[in-house]
């Protein structure tokens, strides 16, 4: 699976994307938020409120509870603002 991160996720993460084999029990995109925030500072950093970073999976703006199961690509990147 490839994650894609933008703005201050990438930052803190140090990439703007990789490929990753999550662990099975992370079948939710709040599973996988979980499971990356345990790798190491970077991600516990980028992830430290999960509430603020939104998620896409492959372009589809999702909610945490969203099912991972068929996702090709899952994008991470901090609220945006318009005008």
């Amino acid at each position: 699976m490839k994650l894609v991160y933008f703005a201050w996720v990438r930052e803190r993460i140090g990439l703007a994307e990789e490929t990753v084999t999550p662990p099975a029990e992370a079948r939710t995109v709040a599973e996988l938020v979980r499971w990356l925030k345990s790798r190491d500072e970077g991600y516990a950093a980028a992830f430290a409120d999960e509430a603020i970073v939104r998620a896409a999976i492959d372009h589809t703006h999702v909610k945490p509870d969203a099912s991972i199961a068929e996702a090709h690509e899952i994008a991470f990147f901090p609220p945006m603002t318009g005008g």
